[in-house]
């Protein structure tokens, strides 16, 4: 069934990104207000307020507050730890009727590894995991080898067999590792032009790309866009430029697309947070459609529903 409802019947059905040509601001805000309010297919949770980092442990409170925003706009909500509070997501979010991706976050050291997957395989037989991915850029990283991912998603697997289990990375990444996609259940393949330098104007058709080539490396399995996103602030990425005219225009666009071609896709990301110009300088902080302070952006001055 297409994501597509009445309200964009007048909208093309292809060549989206034409759409916004010649558009005022205030009707590229309206659309926009317009699609969250209908309701995207879901988004990537954002957990860290101003002065917190992974490490902390988050507050029970505190996910349930910006869970309560999130509800009225989407279906989906995807987690990415088990643990220091993040555990918490799936669970308030199962609680309001909605539907979780949850991962376990592996890295380097063992232990929390362990933890991590111990804590994903007791939340899916709790009941709160519809989809269940077992790392994030885990081999984009390089943090562990191919041979001892393959381990983790094995082991996972044998725990839950009725549920689908994915590994999320780079869409190309499955395509190198074909062993990898022949373990999971889905492909969770993460898709941004803008890290590989695209300008705006061209990135919906490169994104489309990025789509196909997880698609053929998929081989009939599931593909979902586990994140893509494009930042309202920041550094320039060569011909990538974060601005706010190019994240409104790049989430409508994506969007429209991914409602007209049934894609599930999980938008990165909800909030803004600081945490992360550490490691991606001050581009990091801005990939929210609410910023750090839960208010939403791009908006007209119409009431938020």
């Amino acid at each position: 069934m297409s994501y597509r409802v009445e309200r964009y019947l007048s909208l093309p059905e292809i060549n989206q990104e034409d759409y916004l040509l010649n558009k005022s601001d205030a009707e590229k805000k309206d659309l926009f207000l317009e699609i969250l309010h209908t309701g995207v297919h879901g988004f990537c949770f954002s957990l860290y307020e101003d002065g917190q980092q992974p490490g902390d442990i988050i507050t029970e409170e505190q996910v349930r507050r910006r869970m309560q925003i999130l509800k009225p706009h989407t279906a989906w909500i995807r987690s990415f730890s088990c643990t220091e509070g993040n555990e918490h997501i799936p669970i308030i979010a199962k609680e309001l009727g909605m539907k979780t991706l949850v991962g376990a976050w592996l890295g380097k050291d063992q232990e929390v590894n362990e933890r991590e997957v111990a804590g994903l395989i007791k939340l899916a037989k709790e009941g709160y995991v519809d989809i269940a991915a077992v790392g994030n850029e885990v081999l984009y990283r390089n943090d562990m080898s191919e041979d001892e991912l393959l381990e983790f998603i094995y082991r996972v697997k044998k725990e839950i067999p009725e549920i689908p289990v994915g590994y999320v990375d780079a869409y190309f990444e499955f395509t190198m590792k074909p062993r990898i996609s022949e373990a999971c259940d889905v492909i969770l393949a993460n898709c941004y032009p803008f890290w590989e330098s695209c300008p705006a104007e061209n990135a919906l058709n490169y994104m489309k790309e990025m789509y196909r080539q997880a698609k053929a490396a998929a081989n009939g399995k599931p593909v979902i866009i586990s994140e893509t996103g494009w930042p309202s602030k920041g550094e320039e990425l060569k011909g990538a430029v974060p601005s706010e005219t190019n994240a409104l225009d790049y989430f409508i666009k994506t969007q429209l697309w991914c409602m007209d071609e049934e894609i599930d896709c999980f938008y990165f990301s909800s909030f803004d947070e600081s945490w992360k110009v550490g490691g991606e300088g001050e581009v990091g902080a801005y990939w929210g459609i609410w910023d750090k302070n839960e208010k939403l952006k791009f908006q007209t001055g119409k009431e938020v529903i």
